[in-house]
């Protein structure tokens, strides 16, 4: 099966670190962020893989070298010119993918999540997507209805509140795991730009069955602060990994 890992990002939040480092180059315990995503994929069944580059790309190209020696299958989406955030990346990569769902996955976190779960969860409900989601502490969550579709969005800190069709009443704040689920047909309904798939997917939520897929279990972390690096680190170590 194929999939895409996100990894143009510049980690900006890290600070100067990230000014040396491309983000998915950090180091956990010997393997890099995105040597780790690599792996999670893979072994999940998602071995045909594309990899999106921008910030200090030659550095990310000289580690995907290194996995393909590996044994890992990769290719390359190169975003140098312009980083064209996740939805603009998809579609930017879109020749790679065929007619079979595909995986979506942001090379910064961390987690034991059942990817093959999220996956048969998708088959079965016949959804254009399946967005993974979690509860868990943050600003910026996805509002979802009774039968776990996406019905908006909303910013805590801001008070912004998006409701994509139908009515904003019994919806539930979640919180999205950036891995996903998609369908090639998704295709149809993009176009070239700079975007989000969380931006596309309210967009298409009235029309189109977006679903969520909830698993509370296990761990899950972004790393996007020094901070939660450490904690990472710390989690992984006691875990033997």
């Amino acid at each position: 099966m194929k999939a895409m890992i996100m990894a143009a990002g510049k980690g900006t939040r890290l600070g100067e670190i990230s000014h040396k480092i491309p983000k998915v180059l950090l180091d956990i315990n010997g393997k890099s962020l995105l040597h780790r995503a690599v792996e999670k994929c893979s072994s999940a069944g998602f071995d045909d893989i594309i990899i999106n580059v921008h910030h200090l790309a030659d550095q990310v190209e000289d580690e995907i070298g290194q996995l393909r020696k590996d044994g890992f299958r990769i290719t390359v989406s190169d975003e140098r010119e312009k980083l064209l955030e996740t939805g603009g990346g998809l579609f930017k990569a879109r020749h790679f993918f065929d007619d079979d769902p595909f995986l979506l996955y942001n090379a910064d976190i961390i987690t034991d999540f059942d990817l093959i779960k999220l996956f048969n969860y998708h088959t079965e409900k016949k959804g254009l997507a399946t967005l993974a989601v979690r509860q868990r502490e943050g600003a910026r969550f996805l509002l979802v209805d009774e039968k776990g579709l996406l019905r908006g969005w909303c910013n805590r800190s801001t008070g912004e509140r998006i409701i994509a069709g139908g009515i904003d009443e019994n919806l539930t704040e979640i919180a999205f795991s950036s891995m996903h689920i998609i369908e090639p047909e998704i295709f149809k309904y993009m176009t070239e730009g700079v975007y989000t798939m969380t931006t596309l997917y309210l967009q298409l939520a009235a029309e189109h069955k977006i679903y969520t897929y909830r698993d509370d279990t296990g761990y899950w972390a972004n790393v996007g602060t020094i901070e939660i690096l450490e904690e990472v680190r710390n989690h992984l170590s006691a875990s033997g990994l």
